[in-house]
């Protein structure tokens, strides 16, 4: 029998991120597979909720989610699926990263790599966000931890 081995406590934040947003996906998912009917009220009412408490704060934010929570009411059942497929992706990922997987760190590095330049024009070339700000960290924070643990194992 082989030891297990030991994954850095920074992977295991890596992957407790990549859990949590796991989760999220899934219940965003049962949520519009359950009230799709009813998105367009509950659509409604979330933004006057958070206009009644927040007034303009993420309003960028809250726009665009609207827009997306809109088409998803449309097209609920391939936004579900799209959805479903996301979060397994995000599972898959932190199981191999717990279980010191080679492809999972090329996966990771990889898969948050290639959104940086993309995220970089969009924080210089539209209304600054602070959002879209904290998006772009804790990209390059996943990308460099996952990195620097490649080297340390020899994978660069």
């Amino acid at each position: 029998m082989t030891e297990p081995t030991k994954v850095s406590g920074s992977i295991k934040a890596v992957t407790f991120y990549e859990v949590i947003k796991g989760v999220g996906a899934v219940v965003t998912a049962l949520a519009l597979w359950a009230w799709h009917n009813n998105v367009p009220l509950l659509i409604q009412s979330a933004n006057n909720a958070w206009v009644q408490h927040f007034g303009t704060l993420f309003s960028t934010q809250v726009e665009a989610l609207t827009r997306v929570a809109q088409q998803a009411s449309e097209n609920w059942a391939l936004f579900t699926l799209f959805i479903f497929g996301y979060a397994s992706l995000r599972f898959i990922e932190a199981y191999g990263l717990w279980t010191d997987k080679t492809w999972a760190y090329w996966f990771s590095v990889l898969g948050y790599g290639v959104f940086i330049p993309a995220e970089i024009y969009y924080l210089i070339a539209r209304p600054f966000d602070w959002f879209k700000l904290v998006v772009l960290l804790l990209n390059v924070l996943v990308v460099v931890v996952v990195y620097k643990h490649m080297r340390r194992k020899g994978l660069i």
